[in-house]
């Protein structure tokens, strides 16, 4: 009889696929899934962000594949910034018959929690080959300020 070596992270990874498969069949069935009933998506699409923090800077990058700037929104309000945009479906007008469709498409909006004083008119975005930069200021650190005592007089 041969040892077998347990590794609990080979289970997770059992268990997920198994529970992926279970909710596949679920959605298929009522054409939410990955290609199911229409052939349309009904995933939400939720692009990945990195934030990075620099000496006087925060910067924000996120992979948009198949968006063009046109299709961005960026926005600071009330100390907010947010990114929102959508990526169309690229199938819908070809006649070409889908087996399986797992990019997801539509709209987004991700929103990040700016520090206080931070000044909306200096960030900074671009956007190149997909990925969205967008260059956050730092505040400057506030100083206190010292307040005279008077003599009461």
């Amino acid at each position: 009889m041969a040892l077998v070596r347990w590794d609990p992270a080979r289970e997770l990874d059992l268990l997920q696929g198994d529970m992926n498969r279970v909710f596949d069949s679920f959605f298929q069935g009522r054409g939410l899934g990955a290609a199911g009933g229409n052939g349309s998506v009904a995933r939400r699409w939720i692009p990945p962000m990195d934030l990075v923090e620099a000496d006087d800077e925060y910067v924000l990058r996120a992979d948009l594949p198949g968006l063009d700037r046109d299709d961005l929104e960026i926005e600071v309000k009330d100390n907010v910034l947010t990114i929102s945009g959508e990526r169309r479906a690229e199938h819908e007008d070809r006649k070409e018959g889908y087996h399986r469709v797992e990019r997801s498409f539509g709209r987004f909006s991700r929103s990040l929690d700016l520090p206080d004083g931070v000044d909306a008119s200096a960030v900074k975005a671009d956007f190149e080959r997909g990925v969205l930069e967008v260059r956050i200021p730092k505040p400057e650190e506030r100083q206190p300020t010292r307040i005279e005592i008077g003599s009461g007089e």
